[in-house]
């Protein structure tokens, strides 16, 4: 295992998660520095951290410095600089992670083009460093003539978007032939390690990988579940997680599609979460199914890992959220099987209200296809 300097947040949530990726990543933290404020102009920290961080770092010898936040290229380029490492920052470790995980074509596809995407805006940094008289070969390229570099990276990423249209279209027809049958579909979504890997096991019968490790899940399964001898289809997708650039969240854009058009979206929520960490991952969750185009209708808020807390913390925490009001709130434990038929039959009475409440001329249209 490779070994790192890590910099991130003084709070204790924003360690932990960061350390968690590091994990993921492969990466042995070494050392952690924590700061208020991770967003200086020159190199994201202030001069007097760079040089205690000079000191850590010739004194450990760590394989990379992670910085956990995105870092502007030319704050990359004088972090490397000034301290002779390979800087990864938040992107670039998420990007690392991405590529260790994907195992299907698509996924691997996706985090190809999620790369380039990443790459080509630190091309234009090497252009403009270039055209200053200044080394651009930081990041593992040397002097490969970096316009030549960057229009290449646009050539591959056409290619890359080109391949995944027919995949989403081939998906979009699966969708369709799904409708036909009369499946109705329900999809897991959560914030990472949030327990969606489990409960898609325990509501299922499979035994998919789950980990506590963070992004264990990047590729769609979509498996049959049977609701009171009822046939649906449900789907375990990619976790998400705070401070995720747009470019990678629509690099798996035709994955997360899925959430537009199912039919019921089982949002799984820690809420063991200390209460820092629950705001903040259900903040980054709906206002990444809203930027999806997510119905808030749709969504069933699933309190996972209750049991390991009482009944008078999970209604504070429940206050907590504003969701005190919301009938389409439950709790369970996706490890001990707790209240797992009672979310069954949620899903089904939302189901059937949702087919209730639609137009006469729809329905019939529907029986018509």
């Amino acid at each position: 295992m490779n070994s790192a300097i890590l910099i991130t947040y003084d709070q204790e949530d924003s360690i932990n998660e960061a350390k968690g990726l590091c994990s993921t990543a492969g990466y042995e933290v070494v050392h952690v520095i924590t700061q208020n404020y991770l967003q200086k102009a020159k190199y994201g920290i202030s001069g007097g951290v760079l040089e205690r961080l000079e000191e850590i770092s010739e004194r450990l010898r760590p394989d990379v410095i992670i910085f956990d936040e995105i870092l502007k290229p030319s704050q990359n380029y004088n972090l490397a600089t000034a301290l002779h490492r390979e800087v990864l920052d938040r992107e670039a470790l998420i990007l690392e992670i991405f590529e260790k995980g994907a195992s299907s074509a698509e996924s691997k596809l996706q985090v190809k083009l999620a790369q380039l995407r990443y790459e080509m805006v630190r091309a234009k940094e090497k252009v403009r460093l270039a055209n200053m008289g200044e080394q651009p070969g930081f990041m593992g390229i040397g002097k490969f003539e970096v316009d030549v570099y960057y229009n290449d990276i646009k050539h591959r990423m056409q290619t890359i978007k080109s391949k995944l249209e027919k995949s989403g279209k081939q998906r979009d027809l699966h969708r369709q032939g799904r409708k036909r049958l009369g499946f109705k579909t329900i999809s897991l979504a959560g914030y990472t390690s949030s327990g969606k890997t489990t409960l898609f096991n325990k509501t299922t019968g499979e035994t998919k990988t789950q980990s506590d490790n963070l992004f264990t899940t990047l590729t769609t399964t979509t498996r049959r579940l049977t609701i009171n001898q009822e046939p649906f289809l449900i789907a375990d997708t990619v976790g998400f997680i705070s401070k995720l650039p747009a470019y990678m969240i629509d690099a798996f854009k035709s994955t997360l599609e899925e959430l537009k058009h199912t039919d019921i979206i089982i949002l799984v929520i820690d809420i063991n979460d200390s209460v820092s960490e629950l705001k903040k991952k259900f903040s980054s969750c709906m206002r990444t199914l809203s930027e999806l185009g997510v119905e808030q209708d749709k969504i069933v808020y699933t309190l996972n890992k209750s049991d390991l807390l009482s009944k008078e913390e999970i209604k504070r925490k429940v206050d907590f959220l504003n969701l005190t009001e919301n009938k389409k709130i439950i709790s369970v434990s996706a490890k001990t099987g707790e209240n797992i038929t009672e979310l069954k039959e949620l899903i089904k009475e939302i189901i059937e209200s949702q087919n209730y409440s639609k137009p006469k001329k729809t329905q019939e249209a529907e029986v018509g296809n």
